[in-house]
């Protein structure tokens, strides 16, 4: 099933849902189309356009300050599927986490303190800082602070949806 963006009423991107999801809100005029794609979802009595853009008509608070749990997966994406040691982008099921400072040394598994890295990379990196394996990191590690950061990576795979990923 093809999947929808939904903005924010301040067009700013929040989630992508199922195309009967999106249907279901424009039904309930929650939300408008801003973009649709010109394949056609039939009810009994009508045609509907799919939805590719919608967004809502009220505004929802996201809470800045939300602090974002550490996962392989966040820090996959924050990393936009990209080796942090030599900058080969790849799958993610071929990439891994590294620790910078490692377990062994101290290190915690925190934003600050894990890079995606390729099996090779981590493999000859093994239990010592970047430093000490001579091998600088292309971006310092952070914590995201853009609750909706998850959505970058696939918005920028869809020619419709990266317009509206402005960050």
């Amino acid at each position: 099933m093809q999947r929808v963006l939904v903005l924010n009423a301040s067009y700013e991107p929040l989630q992508l849902v199922p195309a009967r999801r999106a249907l279901v809100l424009l039904l309930q005029e929650k939300a408008e189309v801003v973009e649709a794609a010109q394949r056609f979802m039939c009810g009994i009595t009508r045609r509907y356009a799919i939805p590719l853009v919608i967004r809502l008509t009220r505004y929802i608070r996201i809470p800045r300050n939300l602090k974002l749990p550490c996962t392989r997966h966040g820090v996959i994406m924050r990393d936009k599927e990209t080796c942090q040691y030599c900058g080969v982008a790849t799958t993610r099921g071929q990439l891994t986490i590294d620790h910078v400072v490692p377990r062994a040394h101290g290190g915690t598994t925190e934003w600050h303190n894990v890079v995606a890295a390729c099996r090779s990379c981590n493999h000859r990196k093994g239990g010592r800082t970047p430093t000490e394996a001579s091998m600088p990191l292309l971006s310092v590690p952070r914590q995201p602070t853009y609750i909706a950061f998850a959505l970058l990576n696939e918005l920028e795979r869809d020619a419709v949806w990266r317009k509206y990923s402005f960050v």
